[in-house]
C-alpha cells in the first residue's frame, strides 16, 4: 500500500484520453514493490492543453511523467533537452524533471525490442511490415530497422510513411519504404512479410471489432504483433490466431517500456514481473 507523504514525489501520464490506462497500477505497484516514496497518477490532457500541462510539470515540481497520444510528438517544443534515442526518434513518451530541467526519452521501441525477444522471435532476415507512421512507429521501427532484413510503413496518408522510411534508410542504409495504405499494397505486403506489426490505436476499445487487415490477408506463416491491449486479443490478433499465425498482444510491451520508464525516473531496478502481474490482473477485470 502506498503512503503518501509531504515527501511522496508525484508522477504520472499526459495524453487525451487516459482513463483506461493501466500505467498506474503497474506504476505503482512498481514503487510500493521498491518501498520508493512515491505516487502515479492519470492527467488528462487535451491537445490544446499541453503547453499549460508542460508549465504546471514545472511548478507543481512533478517528478516525472510518461506522454501518450496525442502528445507524444507535439511535446517536442515544450522540453528543455532530449537524450540522444529521443531526438533520432522525433518522438517522447517518458519526461524526467530534475530540479526543472525538463529531459524527453523514448522507451517504447526498447519496449517493442524486449517483447519479441522475450517471445524468442529472431529479427535476423526478417521482412517486416508496420502499420502506422506516428510517434511509437517511429521508436519501433528505430530499433527493429538495424537488426532486420527489410522494413516496410504503411499509413493512410502517404508522405507520412515516406518521410519516416526515407529518414531510417538515410539512418540505417537498408531497405525500408513507405507505402500509401490500400487493398493492393496492404495485400502485398501481407502476403510478403514475416513480421506485421500493428502501431495504430485501431482495435482499440470500445472499437474492438475494428481491424486495419481483412482476415482473408492473413496466414500462419506470420507473426502478428498488435500494440493494443485493451483487449488483450483484438480483432487483428483473433483473426490471426484463426489462420494459424502466431500473435502477441501489447500488454507485455506496456510493461516493458513502463519498467524502463521506472529506471529512468528512480534508477532502481523495475520489478518486471511483478509490474506485469498486476497489470493483467486489472485488464482481466476490465474486460471480464
Amino acid at each position: 500500500m502506498i503512503t503518501i507523504s509531504g515527501t511522496t514525489n508525484i508522477y504520472g501520464l499526459i495524453g487525451y484520453p487516459v482513463s483506461h490506462s493501466l500505467s498506474p497500477v503497474m506504476q505503482n505497484t512498481a514503487f510500493s514493490t521498491t518501498n520508493h516514496d512515491a505516487v502515479y497518477l492519470c492527467f488528462p490532457v487535451h491537445r490544446n492543453a499541453l503547453s499549460q500541462a508542460i508549465d504546471g510539470i514545472r511548478s507543481l515540481g512533478i517528478s516525472g511523467v510518461n506522454v501518450t497520444i496525442p502528445h507524444k510528438i507535439a511535446i517536442l517544443s515544450y522540453l528543455d533537452q532530449l537524450d540522444s534515442v529521443a531526438a533520432e526518434i522525433g518522438a517522447v513518451n517518458c519526461v524526467v524533471n530534475q530540479e526543472g530541467v525538463l529531459t524527453g526519452h523514448n522507451t517504447d521501441g526498447l519496449g517493442a525490442l524486449k517483447t519479441l525477444e522475450a517471445a524468442n522471435i529472431s529479427l535476423n532476415n526478417q521482412d517486416i511490415t508496420m502499420l502506422g507512421a506516428g510517434g511509437t512507429t517511429k521508436a519501433i521501427a528505430y530499433y527493429l530497422a538495424p537488426l532486420c532484413h527489410s522494413l516496410n510503413i504503411i499509413n493512410r496518408t502517404e508522405a507520412k510513411a515516406v518521410q519516416l522510411a526515407s529518414r531510417l534508410r538515410e539512418r540505417f542504409n537498408k531497405p525500408i519504404t513507405g507505402t500509401p495504405l490500400n487493398p493492393s499494397t496492404l495485400r502485398k505486403a501481407v502476403k510478403s512479410t514475416d513480421i506485421l506489426i500493428n502501431t495504430t490505436s485501431v482495435g482499440m476499445h470500445p472499437n474492438s471489432d475494428s481491424s486495419i487487415v481483412p482476415e482473408a490477408l492473413l496466414h500462419s506463416d506470420l507473426v502478428v504483433f498488435d500494440v493494443v491491449y485493451i483487449p488483450l486479443t483484438t480483432r487483428l490478433l483473433h483473426d490471426a490466431e484463426q489462420a494459424g499465425a502466431r500473435t502477441i498482444n501489447g500488454l507485455q510491451m506496456l510493461v516493458y517500456q513502463g519498467a524502463e520508464a521506472f529506471h529512468l525516473w528512480t534508477g532502481l531496478e523495475p520489478p518486471v514481473s511483478t509490474m506485469y502481474r498486476s497489470a493483467e490482473r486489472v485488464l482481466t477485470e476490465k474486460i471480464s
